[in-house]
């Protein structure tokens, strides 16, 4: 047996994703196509992480409309399902049907980051004579047009990976696409990080201009000859039903509704800690800096961990309903011992406790994904991704902004007295945080236990997904 032999058996062996490889989307393919997760990852950490902290700190903005301002992109999370309905049945002499929504998502990222450092520079008066109201409504066109371009972008992308990806090799192009807006996301934020130590005005506008050219690049890249021309798919006398009478359907379809508030319950339970988490290091348990900052990487590693046992399990014929659950169940323990670290001073627990946190979200994510890339009956695979991302990116969204408000309002009762004499310490808000998380778990649970035993009358594609297996 030759080298190269031994090579390739070990690679499909050991490898993370090499079973995502197929005759019909290569490595070299599979690679390129998840360069648009990179850019939308890319985007996400410019705009919650790094400029959060240059607007507050370095251009002096209120922090209340520097949350506003970050939370703008989610407006247009709803429009998901419409985004990719609209890519389903999209009219076009040129025969695409994914790549024009691709690229004018990839064009309204270009220009909000490029007008943005300017407008961020109006709304804090540096360097500018401006009136206030031109920097602020510039600020909010561009945070609405990068929130609106990667939406689009990510939905898009999403459905042109599972027209290309054969149904057996999906649950490992799923866990590969995470771990690309994985990467995409930890890498950039180390990035802007260094980049943007020696603050100047002259050097924002250098890195968010620059992140706005690679933002083209690599989704052309990303682009390139993926989707093969159909003419005849997307003539212009293509019958193409009303949105709100494909959704209606899609929404009777069994289990469609009982799924889409499982997604709703485990995001919300998944993401509500994501504002508190360094808070919660540094006041209870007296983490430094540095300690905090790698709770993230802590966090990222879990579900990296969770993208590689679900992609493994899915592939091996797991159903996909039950690989979110585990997620959910393995959520339990984690909020469980991020709760106990506080009464028992360890920041041991704590950190098991957000790697296992982790490695649940990772777990519940690909399960959800893989069954809304399953939900593909006919044309309504933009669709059923569509309506997924929707539900998941609002659910994302409130679960945080409900996570800091609940820990304040808490934590201000708690030391008013009305809690009573035990709940006054500053623990008591981060707790509720995490005991209501709990709560959401078990809500998860309950709404997809039924799609688990009944899966196989949802009929989705695969049959190595397990589901024609289980019993009625």
């Amino acid at each position: 047996m030759t080298w190269a032999a031994v090579w390739m058996r070990l690679g499909q062996r050991f490898l993370p994703f090499s079973d995502a490889v197929s005759t019909e989307l290569p490595l070299g393919r599979l690679l390129r196509l998840s360069l648009f997760q990179v850019s939308v990852g890319m985007a996400t950490a410019l705009l919650v992480g790094t400029l959060n902290r240059v607007m507050i700190v370095e251009l002096s903005v209120s922090a209340s409309l520097v949350a506003v301002m970050v939370s703008l992109p989610l407006v247009f999370a709803p429009f998901r399902a419409l985004l990719g309905f609209r890519s389903d049945h999209h009219r076009s002499a040129l025969g695409w049907k994914r790549v024009p929504y691709i690229w004018f998502g990839t064009l309204l990222q270009f220009g909000g980051f490029a007008i943005m450092p300017f407008a961020l520079l109006v709304l804090s008066g540096t360097g500018t004579n401006g009136p206030v109201w031109a920097g602020q409504f510039g600020a909010a066109l561009a945070f609405l047009m990068v929130g609106a371009g990667l939406q689009t972008t990510q939905t898009a992308g999403l459905a042109l990976a599972t027209d290309l990806a054969p149904p057996d090799t999906r649950p490992s192009v799923v866990a590969m696409m995470y771990v690309a807006l994985l990467v995409g996301t930890v890498a950039s934020a180390f990035f802007f990080s260094a980049l943007l130590q020696d603050y100047s005005p002259k050097r924002l506008i250098q890195v968010i201009q620059g992140a706005a050219v690679l933002t083209v690049v690599l989704n052309v890249i990303a682009l390139w000859k993926q989707e093969a021309r159909n003419p005849a798919a997307t003539r212009s006398d293509t019958p193409r039903p009303a949105f709100g009478e494909a959704f209606r359907a899609f929404l009777k379809r069994t289990g469609a509704t009982r799924f889409l508030i499982a997604v709703a319950l485990g995001t919300a339970a998944f993401t509500m800690q994501d504002v508190v988490l360094e808070p919660y290091g540094g006041e209870i348990l007296g983490l430094g800096v540095g300690d905090t900052s790698a709770l993230s990487a802590l966090l990222a590693g879990g579900a990296l961990a969770g993208f590689v046992v679900a992609a493994r399990m899915l592939v091996h014929g797991a159903d996909p309903y039950r690989v979110a659950a585990y997620g959910a169940l393995a959520g339990l323990p984690a909020f469980v011992l991020v709760s106990l670290s506080a009464p028992f001073e360890s920041a041991g627990l704590f950190r098991i406790g957000i790697g296992l946190v982790g490695f649940g979200g990772g777990l519940f994510a690909v399960g959800t994904l893989t069954v809304a890339m399953g939900l593909d009956e006919g044309r309504a695979t933009g669709l059923a991704l569509g309506a997924w991302g929707a539900v998941q990116a609002t659910a994302a969204g409130v679960g945080i902004a409900a996570g800091g408000i609940i820990r304040d309002a808490v934590g201000a009762l708690g030391a008013a007295g009305y809690l009573g004499p035990t709940m006054t310490g500053p623990a008591v808000g981060y707790g509720a945080v995490y005991q209501i998380e709990i709560l959401l778990l078990f809500a998860t649970l309950v709404a997809i236990g039924p799609l688990v035993r009944h899966a196989r009358t949802l009929r989705l594609q695969s049959s190595r997904f397990g589901l024609s297996e289980l019993p009625g």
